[in-house]
């Protein structure tokens, strides 16, 4: 068992880091206010493939595995929650083509999306469901070599940039969901404004309305009925992101902490050197180094997943524990800044923001504790 960094790792996470201090930083404030990622800044991602790090390179990725993207994700996560979500939801909805696509889905849209010159999207989630596939009422009816798809997908991520949308509807023919690569921005799909949501600004949701999208049937993912599977799995790879970004928004919180209390003083001194304040720097050490070996170890278990059911456990409960304990840290390192953490012109309320999302999406918290209990049961 070896904790070390390969030479490879290594050098993965020092190009996110490099990018992310020197590009990502300077504007953080701006994507934040503005809700929007300038375009230079996704043109620097794609030069550097970190749109595509965990995919193979036989179809334009990096080749860097999932513990190479969640040591970038977390340098990403670090700098902007909103980049950071933007990538985690792209690279939800290339895993799933990646895993369930065939030899042309994979040519024609993992190519473009890991090279960046489009962004993907994975849409389950309805105005009236967002864990249970048996409430969904998108539908899709055969229509020759075609089916018709009608319905309503909510909190979409980047349902306004141009590439593949993996979209959840119910099939004419098996009365099940079915996985379809559905190409955004095609007749019949339009989108609601973004949702005003309270961080995270720059990754946008939006509701998706398709009305009569036609779309080939070739473009089923894994054959009819069987987008239980893909979204089970998917959603298990999404959480990879996630626990990554809630990593990356724990570091940057906890340094920020670290830095106030050696530059904040009192009667002369700085609080660093008051026992309350070491005491939650200690825990906001603790509960990083806790988290982080938990995303990377979640990280190598998504390079060779050998029983999906078991992966589906691995990624829930590290993705409650990780954004959870992401808030736990954010809340210490807001009480080290005082009244100071309570103001829009210190970072740390930005992180505070972003932070407390995670426990949110991708499943909420008690829903991914009911995952990873119902399996554990299951297997004693």
């Amino acid at each position: 068992m070896d904790f070390n960094l390969s030479k490879e790792q290594l050098l993965i996470q020092k190009m996110a880091r490099d990018f992310a201090e020197k590009y990502i930083e300077p504007v953080a404030e701006q994507i934040d206010r503005e809700n929007k990622i300038p375009e230079a800044i996704l043109e620097g991602l794609a030069e550097l493939d970190l749109f595509g790090i965990p995919f193979p390179e036989e179809y334009g990725g990096a080749g860097g595995g999932y513990d190479g993207y969640v040591l970038a994700m977390e340098q990403i996560g670090k700098a902007s929650g909103g980049i950071a979500m933007t990538i985690s939801a792209h690279s939800l909805g290339l895993s799933a083509i990646s895993v369930f696509g065939t030899e042309e889905q994979k040519q024609k849209y993992m190519v473009p999306g890991c090279k960046g010159k489009h962004i993907v999207s994975f849409a389950f989630t309805e105005p009236a469901t967002g864990s249970d596939p048996k409430q969904i009422t998108t539908t899709a009816v055969k229509d020759g070599e075609h089916y018709i798809i009608n319905g309503t997908k909510r909190f979409i991520s980047n349902a306004n940039w141009p590439g593949a949308i993996i979209l959840f509807a119910r099939d004419s023919e098996s009365g099940k969901p079915t996985g379809f690569i559905v190409d955004k921005l095609c007749e019949g799909y339009s989108i609601s404004e973004p949702w005003d949501k309270i961080g995270m600004h720059g990754g946008m949701l939006l509701d998706v309305y398709l009305k009569d999208v036609k779309v080939p049937a070739e473009n089923i993912l894994a054959g009819p009925g069987m987008g239980y599977p893909i979204l089970q799995l998917g959603i298990s790879f999404g959480k990879v992101g996630v626990s990554s970004t809630a990593l990356g928004g724990m570091l940057a919180a906890y340094e920020e902490g670290l830095k106030y209390a050696k530059e904040k003083t009192h009667r002369d001194a700085p609080i660093a050197k008051f026992q309350a304040v070491q005491l939650k720097i200690a825990d906001m050490a603790i509960k990083y180094e806790a988290a982080r070996w938990l995303t990377y170890r979640l990280g190598c278990l998504a390079n060779k997943v050998k029983d999906p059911r078991q992966f589906a456990k691995e990624a829930a409960l590290t993705k409650t524990f990780v954004c959870e304990t992401a808030t736990e840290v954010i809340r210490l390192a807001m009480d080290i800044h005082g009244s100071y953490g309570l103001m829009n012109d210190y970072k740390i309320a930005r992180l505070y923001k972003d932070t407390i999302i995670g426990p949110q999406i991708e499943g909420v918290a008690d829903m991914q504790k009911m995952i990873v209990a119902g399996i554990t049961l299951a297997d004693r």
